[in-house]
C-alpha cells in the first residue's frame, strides 16, 4: 500500500508543490494521476521514487517510510518500482536486448538469469524480432515498449508511468495503455501520470485530480471535468 498522510512539499526557492495531500493506493490498484502542467503531478512521483523529500507529513510505500528513509536505502526502495518516462531514457549505444538487460545487471543479477528473463519481457512487449536493434532504429512506440520491458524485468510491485504516451500517436497510446492494463491484471500496482483526458476516459479507472498542489477529486470512472 502507498499512503500519503498530510504530505507537503516546498522547494528551496519557496515554491509550494504539494499541500497536505492525503491519498491511499492499495496493492494491485490502477490509478490515473491527472492535472494541468505545474499542478504537482511530477513532484508526487518524484517523492515516491525518493528523488525529492517531503517537507511535511508522512509518506509510506510498502515497508518504506520515506519521510525518514536514509539515502543509502533509496536504491532498495527503487528496486520495488518500475518507472517509465515520456522521453524513454534508453541508452542509444545499447541494443534493445542490452537496454533491458541493463536493469538486471545494475542489481548484480547472474548472466544465466539475464539470459532467461530478457527474452520473456521482449515477448511481452512484442519486440522479440527487434532484440538486436538500436533505439534510433525503432519507432517512438517501439522505444516506449522497450522502456516498459526494462521497467518490468525486475518484477517490481509498483509501476509508475510518467506521461507514457506523450511522444507517440493516438493508436500507439491506446496500445501502450492496453499493455499497462495487462500488467495491472498480473497484480501490479499501476500509477499513470497524464494530462490526456480522452485516454483516461476510455479506461474507466480511478482518477485522482491535482490542482495547485492539492487533490481536488478522487473518483472512479473517468475524468472529472468540473475540477479541471
Amino acid at each position: 500500500m502507498i499512503t500519503f498522510q498530510n504530505v507537503s512539499m516546498v522547494y528551496p526557492n519557496g515554491t509550494v508543490a504539494l499541500r497536505n495531500v492525503n491519498l491511499k493506493i492499495n496493492d494491485g490498484e490502477f490509478v490515473f494521476i491527472v492535472g494541468k502542467s505545474g499542478a504537482g503531478k511530477t513532484t508526487l512521483t518524484k517523492l515516491l521514487m525518493g528523488e525529492e523529500r517531503i517537507t511535511g507529513g508522512q509518506l509510506h510505500t510498502g515497508k518504506f517510510k520515506l519521510e525518514k528513509l536514509p539515502k543509502r536505502k533509496i536504491p532498495y526502495l527503487r528496486r520495488t518500482m518500475g518507472v517509465v518516462f515520456q522521453d524513454f531514457r534508453l541508452f542509444p549505444n545499447k541494443t534493445v536486448y542490452e537496454n533491458i538487460a541493463f536493469a538486471l545487471r545494475v542489481i548484480g543479477e547472474k548472466p544465466s538469469v539475464i539470459r532467461k528473463k530478457v527474452p520473456v519481457f521482449l515477448n511481452l512487449v512484442e519486440l522479440t524480432d527487434k532484440a538486436d536493434r538500436f533505439p534510433d532504429e525503432l519507432s517512438g512506440g517501439e522505444q516506449q515498449r522497450v522502456a516498459f520491458a526494462r521497467a518490468l524485468v525486475n518484477n517490481p510491485q509498483v509501476i509508475i508511468a510518467d506521461e507514457p504516451t506523450g511522444n507517440v500517436d493516438p493508436e500507439m497510446s491506446r496500445e501502450l495503455m492496453d499493455l499497462l492494463i495487462r500488467i495491472n491484471n498480473l497484480g501490479k500496482t499501476v500509477i499513470v501520470v497524464t494530462h490526456e483526458k480522452d485516454l483516461v476516459n476510455i479506461f474507466k479507472k480511478r482518477v485522482v485530480t491535482i490542482r495547485d498542489g492539492e487533490i481536488v477529486s478522487d473518483r472512479s470512472g473517468g475524468y472529472d471535468d468540473e475540477t479541471d
